[in-house]
């Protein structure tokens, strides 16, 4: 009982300032804005590329691509945090591989805990739910309860008090994100439910223009106490996949992160408030709104653009093979082991039964390729008669995959 009065006494604490949620207003670059024909188009053009790219690829190099865009989108969101974790070092602890150093090994942890919810996402587990109250506290609730407990502390910059983050809890406190003051504790809830109400049924085309504006004024209500850029990405990544059908083989992430310091300057820019009668009818900046719009979408194109190029069929499968060969040479792996290489890539899986006569070899030699093959990585199945397929190891991406990556870790 004690434990239960002490929260209802939270709960009587939190402060509300009573703001109204027409201070978030617009929510939307409307129809009758000067901006809306530009983002129209560049929202036609990626749902155009988006969907061209994705019938380009059999459904075996999807997902195996899908899995790289995980640990790709981890490392860049990450990265605008400020935590560098090599890409190599997020494929370890995907293996229970941790460093032994402490602070790395919560770097792991927190990549791993990111991976586990964009895989959740990317399986539908916020089918028709990326806008609303209830999946925006799941992802904060599913990415934080499986970090270690040392990132799950912030410090007040005022008090210096260490406050603890509870997975899925919107905050009970004020905070301020650089110049913007958010809103209070107590309002949040009620801006939290005006922005469902807004984006969470939106006709194809206002939702692709909705999710950079829900990206802004989702950071703008900072619904938490900390972690709120990486559920806006989430939630983007996760608006993105149902209106596009994107099978998560792109990512706004690396886009973002690669212009970083574009990207938080637009982010600032639109807690701008209204400027003049020309700049929409609402309390913020509507011409504010547009340019992050027009940089999101730019972002999400160049993605598309660049992972379509990654995957070109021709240029793939020369790095691929080239690979293979060097590999064979050195001695690290068996002879014909490219031709197995080259049929999954051209077929897009192998079933097991099938690499005999594949490589016109005996059955004992072509298990023997097939086993040196998944030992180095390069393939995998689901079971134990499931078809192989192409997985695409962190180790071997700056060959496959060039700049997908930096060369140089840690630098853009």
């Amino acid at each position: 009982m004690g434990k239960e009065e002490d929260i209802k006494e939270d709960i009587k604490a939190v402060r509300d300032g009573g703001e109204t949620t027409y201070q978030m207003e617009p929510f939307l670059i409307e129809e009758g804005s000067r901006h809306r024909g530009a983002l129209t188009d560049m929202a036609v053009e990626l749902a155009q590329k988006a969907a061209g790219f994705r019938r380009s690829l059999p459904e075996s190099l999807v997902a195996s691509l899908a899995d790289l865009v995980r640990a790709m989108n981890c490392y860049y969101s990450n990265l605008i945090e400020g935590h560098d974790t090599h890409p190599v070092d997020i494929e370890r602890a995907l293996k229970n591989d941790y460093s032994k150093d402490p602070r790395k090994r919560d770097l792991q942890l927190e990549a791993k805990a990111h991976i586990a919810v964009q895989e959740w996402i990317d399986a539908g587990g916020l089918k028709n739910r990326a806008a609303t109250v209830e999946g925006i506290r799941e992802i904060h609730g599913r990415f934080c309860e499986r970090l270690p407990d040392d990132l799950l502390w912030v410090e007040d910059p005022k008090t210096k008090e260490k406050v603890r983050v509870v997975p899925g809890e919107l905050r009970h406190r004020d905070v301020t994100v650089g110049r913007h003051v958010a809103v209070s504790p107590g309002a949040v809830p009620r801006f939290l439910s005006r922005f469902e109400e807004v984006y969470d049924h939106l006709n194809r085309t206002d939702a692709i223009l909705g999710a950079p504006a829900a990206h802004h004024r989702l950071a703008w209500i900072h619904p938490f106490l900390d972690g709120n850029g990486r559920v806006a990405r989430l939630m983007s990544h996760a608006m993105l996949l149902e209106t596009l059908d994107t099978g998560g083989i792109w990512s706004v992430a690396r886009g973002l992160a690669r212009k970083v310091d574009e990207y938080k300057r637009h982010l600032a820019d639109c807690d701008s408030p209204r400027r003049n009668d020309l700049d929409g009818r609402g309390s913020l900046s509507e011409e504010a709104l547009a340019r992050f719009a027009s940089f999101f979408l730019s972002m999400c194109i160049d993605q598309v653009q660049f992972m379509e190029g990654l995957m070109q069929p021709d240029k793939l499968r020369t790095r691929i093979l080239l690979w293979a060969e060097e590999e064979i040479r050195l001695g690290a792996l068996p002879a014909k082991a490219g031709n197995i290489l080259e049929v999954v890539l051209y077929r897009g899986e192998l079933p097991r039964g099938d690499a005999a006569a594949a490589l016109g070899a005996t059955d004992r030699h072509a298990r023997r390729i097939v086993s040196a093959l998944i030992e180095r990585g390069v393939l995998k199945s689901d079971g134990a008669r499931a078809p192989l397929r192409l997985v695409f190891p962190a180790a071997l991406v700056s060959r496959w995959m060039p700049g997908l990556f930096p060369e140089k870790m840690g630098a853009m």
